[in-house]
C-alpha cells in the first residue's frame, strides 16, 4: 500500500485537493476531522485540565482554545503533546483497515506535515500550493478572519517555498478545479510505478 501525505498552508486549497482524491477512490484521513472529533469527546478532558474555561458542555469550544494558544508557542505545543498522539492512532486505525481493504494508495491529509516530522511516516508528499495573493484572497473571505490572525496562522506553518522545495508532487490549486483535478490524476498515475518506502 502506498502512504501519500497530503499538506498545504492555510487557504491553498488543501481541502478541495483531498477530495479530488476521494473522488478518485482513494481512501483519505483527515487530521483535522480526527481533531473536530476528539474536540467532542476523547479529548475534551485533557484539554480543560490544560486549558481551563475552554469547553462548554462537554466539548471543546475551538474559539475559546484558539484565543489561548494563538501567538503562544508554549501553549500551542501543550495542546499538540495532548492531541497529535490521539491523532495518530485514528490514523493507524485508517491504515490497518484500508491494509485489510487491499487499498493501493491511500493519503493522510495532515496541515502541519512537516511542521510534526509526519513526512517520514508516508511514501511521498504532496504539497498544495498557489500564489501569496490568491491565498491570502481566500484566507481573508472566512468568517471571523483578520489581518493579525492570517499572519499569525502563516507563521505558525513552514512558509509554502519550503514546502513546495520538499514536495513529491505539487498540486497548484491557482488554476482552477479541473486542473487540479488533472493534476491529482497525474500524481496516481505516476505513484502505481513507485514502490512503497514503508
Amino acid at each position: 500500500m502506498f502512504i501519500l501525505g497530503l499538506t498545504g498552508s492555510i487557504g491553498m486549497g488543501k481541502s478541495t485537493t483531498a477530495k479530488f482524491f476521494a473522488e478518485a477512490g482513494v481512501p483519505v484521513h483527515d487530521a483535522d476531522a480526527a481533531v473536530h472529533r476528539l474536540y467532542d469527546g476523547e479529548a475534551v478532558a485533557a484539554i480543560e485540565a490544560a486549558f481551563p474555561g475552554t469547553t462548554v458542555d462537554g466539548k471543546v469550544d475551538r474559539q475559546r482554545l484558539a484565543a489561548r494558544v494563538l501567538g503562544d508557542p508554549a501553549a500551542r505545543k501543550r495542546l499538540e503533546a495532548i492531541v497529535h498522539p490521539l491523532v495518530r492512532q485514528s490514523e493507524l486505525r485508517f491504515l490497518d483497515e484500508a491494509r485489510a481493504h487491499n487499498a493501493p494508495v491511500v493519503v493522510l491529509d495532515i496541515p502541519l506535515l512537516f511542521e510534526t516530522g509526519g513526512e517520514g511516516r508516508v511514501d511521498a508528499v504532496v504539497v498544495v500550493s498557489a500564489s501569496a495573493d490568491l491565498q491570502r484572497a481566500r484566507v481573508l473571505q472566512r468568517p471571523g478572519m483578520t489581518e493579525e490572525k492570517f499572519a499569525a496562522l502563516v507563521a505558525a506553518q513552514v512558509p509554502d517555498a519550503d514546502k513546495r522545495r520538499r514536495a513529491n508532487f505539487i498540486v497548484d490549486t491557482g488554476e482552477g478545479f479541473d486542473a487540479a483535478r488533472a493534476q491529482v490524476r497525474d500524481i496516481l498515475d505516476a505513484v502505481r510505478n513507485m514502490p512503497p518506502r514503508h
